[in-house]
């Protein structure tokens, strides 16, 4: 049996001044009782590069526009059951800095307004206390890391997540 083929995605680590990240919050349309945190980001589109497709995701997400995208931090493959389907992506996180802290998204699809809930800016701390679902599931100690070495000179590939 041959393997699915991975849905590229980008997604970006967004810091603001304060070194907090942006989480999305986000729920099963069939079932809203299954909740989780995670970054922004989603699918490429045609021929774009990961990084326009990063760029477009946090402004449809977000409504953020006002961005330096810096490299990529880490990346992962993940599966994970959602609205009715399995989804099996290669994940690449871009490091984001911005000023613009107040979110507007500009451009859910129709999925993502029946998914996606809210936001919120988390510190590390925060995130390394919280009994709440986030992907990707070692966020807090990354963003630790993050904040206290710098970007990684290569990508750190992390563990496979399978849901």
């Amino acid at each position: 049996m041959a393997e699915p083929e991975l849905r590229k995605v980008a997604r970006v680590v967004l810091l603001d001044p304060r070194d907090r990240v942006l989480l999305l919050h986000g729920r099963e349309p069939a079932d809203p009782a299954s909740t989780w945190w995670f970054t922004p980001g989603g699918g490429l589109e045609g021929e774009e590069t990961r990084e326009q497709a990063a760029r477009r995701e946090l402004a449809e997400e977000t409504g953020i526009t006002e961005v330096d995208l810096g490299p990529v931090l880490w990346r992962r493959i993940c599966s994970f059951p959602f609205a009715g389907r399995r989804w099996d992506q290669d994940e690449w996180y871009f490091l984001g800095r911005t000023r613009q802290t107040v979110t507007r998204p500009a451009g859910l699809t129709e999925l993502e307004l029946r998914s996606v809930t809210g936001s919120r800016w988390w510190t590390w701390e925060e995130l390394a206390a919280t009994h709440e679902t986030v992907y990707p599931t070692r966020l807090a100690a990354l963003l630790r890391t993050l904040l206290e070495d710098g970007p990684p000179v290569t990508p750190v590939v992390l563990e496979t997540e399978r849901v």
